[in-house]
């Protein structure tokens, strides 16, 4: 994996862990078609990103790894 990739999959959890998101909302910021950047994709492979349900919303959550990963790398 990219230098690159994983500092933008840091910036992602910083973002996630700022406050609930839309999953609408972190796809429309996050998700994209260039195979050379899959950060959104990457972060949900290594587990350190999740999906779940409030109410009617469906929501991304950072998980205790991605905390974990975090906290390791605090700028």
């Amino acid at each position: 994996m990219s230098d690159a990739v994983d500092a933008l999959i840091l910036d992602l959890l910083e973002y996630v862990a700022s406050g609930e998101k839309d999953y609408v909302e972190v796809m429309d910021a996050w998700r994209t078609s260039c195979p050379r950047l899959p950060v959104w994709e990457e972060a949900n492979d290594r587990g350190l990103v999740t999906r779940a349900k409030s109410g009617s919303r469906a929501i991304v959550a950072i998980t205790a790894s991605g905390r974990a990963l975090l906290r390791r790398h605090v700028r």
